[in-house]
């Protein structure tokens, strides 16, 4: 279907401007303050919205102000002895409109101004004529209406209100359920493919571990005997060797990979374990220029983790940002910014730690499989790094996902539950051994 563009004259203002031009034909016609007056009306009822748009605080005060004075000049043109103005009800107009805008407070206070503004007209009949019990009455049966309809407009405003925000309240935690399952589908699908994928690395690693280290010990054997006699043919076999040696450490993160964790849980401090895996960087990359921004929140809970494994997630997020951004040319400061703080995902209390850098990021297309295996930017690399640490991640029942940036850089997002208590533990799972 075509989507038809919003008419800028809605339905309401056709309405208003019949009503308005109903109010004209009547008597007194040849009154032209009264045509002006009506005329100020429609013009202020059609711009009123856009009106109270560009002036969200003052606006409706302005509008009901100015309905009010139209009003109470227009009973003034319209009747001999103004307060007996048949066109009276026009007060409604500024009434209604105040049970629009405003709460009930302010409705009331919105009526008694224009009631106010009607019953000024008593002081010049006062002068003139006689008022009577009679009249009183009738004046007053008129005002307590001109409140029985704010009261009742406020009541059926403010209720649709109530609505509008429930409605509105369940929609977002409908939205936020919705991306909670899309969340665990692409997880679920994610999990599923680890399984099989260790599987068959754990397979494919052993036949090639057995293999590798026939080839490293006649390599090394190789390599003894023809050091002397062919320092050449030596030299070649040390390359083997050494070969061998970058290929077992890759079988050894296949095998990291596909095994099963068995988790020494511990209670942890994780901005300890942060800084572990920083120094570790550092060391390893001593020459990296790189400003390190720190901001730890005080009073952070503690996490049930296996330092070890929870350090090797950081130290692999870390190097990561590290290489991202002495690999790429660009010209501005290179910055590593290390954020830790408590948090709350799915009810379940822990800690979120952010890992973001100034680098060139992930590109668009990496980004929705970026914990898979196989999956990396680098030119070197087998892409295991990322898919280790969501694995290590899912093993302490926490969560990890690649935020986006506005601007430049990655940022990493690490969610570790809090550390139970030792009395009920955490979901049936041991704390503390």
């Amino acid at each position: 279907m075509f989507d038809r563009k919003r008419s800028p004259v809605d339905w309401i203002d056709i309405v208003w401007f019949l009503f308005i031009v109903g109010l004209a034909l009547l008597p007194p016609i040849n009154e032209i303050h009264k045509q002006l007056i009506l005329l100020a009306f429609a013009v202020l009822q059609f711009f009123e919205s856009r009106f109270v748009d560009q002036l969200p605080a003052r606006g409706p005060v302005y509008s009901v102000a100015l309905k009010i004075a139209l009003a109470t000049l227009l009973l003034d043109h319209t009747g001999e002895v103004a307060i007996n103005s048949g066109y009276y009800p026009i007060y409604y107009l500024p009434i209604v409109t105040a049970a629009i805008y405003f709460g009930p407070l302010g409705t009331l206070f919105w009526t008694a101004v224009a009631s106010l503004a009607y019953c000024s007209y008593l002081i010049p009949a006062h002068w003139e004529y006689e008022i009577t019990a009679e009249s009183l009455e009738y004046l007053a049966l008129r005002i307590l209406f001109f409140f029985l309809a704010a009261v009742l407009v406020n009541r059926f405003v403010v209720e649709n209100r109530r609505q509008v925000a429930r409605y509105q309240a369940l929609s977002e935690t409908l939205e936020e359920t919705n991306r909670q399952l899309q969340r665990a589908e692409a997880e679920a699908r994610r999990s599923e493919r680890l399984v099989a994928l260790g599987q068959m690395s754990a397979g494919l690693a052993h036949e090639i571990r057995n293999p590798l280290n026939v080839i490293k010990g006649s390599a090394e054997m190789l390599a003894e005997k023809l050091k002397t006699s062919e320092p050449l043919a030596g030299e070649l076999a040390g390359y083997i060797s050494s070969e061998v040696n970058r290929l077992n450490a890759l079988v050894v993160r296949f095998l990291d990979f596909a095994r099963p964790s068995h988790l020494d849980l511990q209670p942890q401090k994780i901005d300890e374990i942060v800084e572990r895996a920083l120094e570790s960087v550092q060391a390893h990359l001593p020459n990296s220029k790189v400003r390190v921004e720190r901001h730890y929140a005080p009073g952070l809970p503690t996490i049930a983790a296996d330092a070890q494994l929870c350090e090797r997630i950081f130290i692999n997020l870390i190097q990561n940002a590290f290489q991202a951004m002495e690999s790429s040319d660009q010209q501005r400061e290179n910055v590593l910014r290390l954020s830790v703080e408590p948090e709350s995902s799915n009810g379940c209390k822990g800690v979120g730690v952010t890992v973001a850098d100034s680098g060139p990021g992930v590109p668009a297309e990496l980004r929705e499989q970026i914990f898979n295996p196989f999956v990396t930017s680098k030119q070197e690399g087998v892409g295991l790094g990322l898919a280790l640490v969501a694995k290590f991640v899912d093993d302490h029942r926490g969560s990890i996902r690649l935020d986006n940036n506005l601007g430049p850089g990655a940022s990493f997002h690490v969610f570790l539950p809090a550390a139970a208590s030792p009395q009920t533990g955490s979901h049936g799972m041991q704390v503390f051994q």
